[in-house]
């Protein structure tokens, strides 16, 4: 076969499995369609969404008659489900989650009613939605381009090292030289905009973005390994292809970064405590200071002088 077909043939996967893991991945928008009294409403959830605003959760609905409401909570706590009454504008039905601080996730359910007749658009599974840091175009792009690449390298590197007498030693340096530029330096700066990290994998954490990269990496390091002093490593080769097209196929952000809401109301609380503590004792201080003062006015006078302690807090003299 043609080098031209195998390059066509690389392409054409490459854009598939890049595609396929879009659309598998959980921060990809719920679409669907439901039927509310004869009126076909459909829909489409977010899954994602910047910390700089409120989420908008938007229906296109005809009929004025229909009302829509959002139930939430924070993701896995206790804390009670809200509920947002969703407003009309135009044609349109529309409510706001609350923004969350980065990684935070919220869980929540739209139900639209008429009359006495209603419909929950996930039915009875919450949607999750996760909130991230904007990530700046300049760093996003070169990086979606950088792994594509990487990917597209992969495979005709794979493709290669099926042929008979062929070398795809030049195909594999390639590939871990975008790997490692797109997995391992591009995508920690787009984490550190996203979630305020750079590494959430193993040993720090178990975010299976990262650790994925890893492995696939460490695959393509060890077909560079068994191919140096020019030797083909066909079988090295086409084994790293398999892993990385492998590791592409599971879910984008799947187990991914996420908020621990108890440790962080714990941190806040914490915070309110010293900072409580910290008022307490400057008042304290403040009050000794100004009954002192009071203390040597009247001894000055040659006064005998009782202090009282009110139960406001301030000295009742005399």
């Amino acid at each position: 076969m043609k080098k031209f077909m195998l390059w066509m043939i690389a392409f054409l996967i490459t854009v598939f499995v890049i595609f396929y893991q879009r659309l598998t991945g959980p921060t990809y928008p719920i679409k669907g369609k439901v039927t509310l009294e004869n009126e076909k409403i459909s829909f489409r959830l977010p899954r994602a969404h910047v910390t700089s605003s409120d989420c908008p959760v938007k229906m296109k609905i005809q009929d004025n008659e229909i009302k829509g409401s959002i139930f939430y909570k924070r993701f896995k706590t206790n804390d009670p489900v809200l509920e947002i009454a969703m407003q009309r504008e135009g044609q349109e039905l529309v409510g706001y989650l609350p923004t969350q601080p980065t990684a935070g996730k919220l869980e929540y359910r739209v139900v639209v009613t008429k009359g006495e007749t209603s419909v929950s658009l996930s039915e009875e599974k919450p949607v999750i939605i996760r909130f991230r840091g904007d990530v700046p175009a300049y760093i996003f792009i070169p990086h979606v381009i950088i792994i594509f690449l990487a990917l597209l390298f992969s495979t005709r590197a794979g493709f290669e090292a099926m042929r008979p007498d062929s070398n795809p030693r030049k195909l594999a340096i390639w590939t871990t030289v975008f790997l490692a530029l797109g997995g391992m330096i591009m995508g920690p700066i787009m984490q550190k905009f996203a979630f305020g990290a750079f590494w959430t994998g193993f040993p720090f954490g178990a975010d299976l973005t990262d650790n994925k990269t890893v492995v696939a990496l460490i695959g393509w390091i060890i077909a560079l390994i068994a191919g140096r002093k020019g030797r083909p490593a066909r079988g090295w080769v086409l084994g790293a292809a398999i892993l990385l097209l492998i590791v592409f196929l599971i879910p984008h952000s799947l187990l991914g970064s996420e908020l621990d809401y108890s440790e962080m109301d714990a941190q806040n609380q914490q915070m309110v405590a010293e900072t409580a503590n910290s008022y307490l004792s400057f008042y304290l201080l403040n009050w000794i200071s100004q009954t002192g003062k009071i203390c040597r006015f009247y001894l000055s006078l040659n006064l005998t002088v009782t202090v009282k302690i009110t139960p406001f807090g301030l000295p009742s003299t005399i």
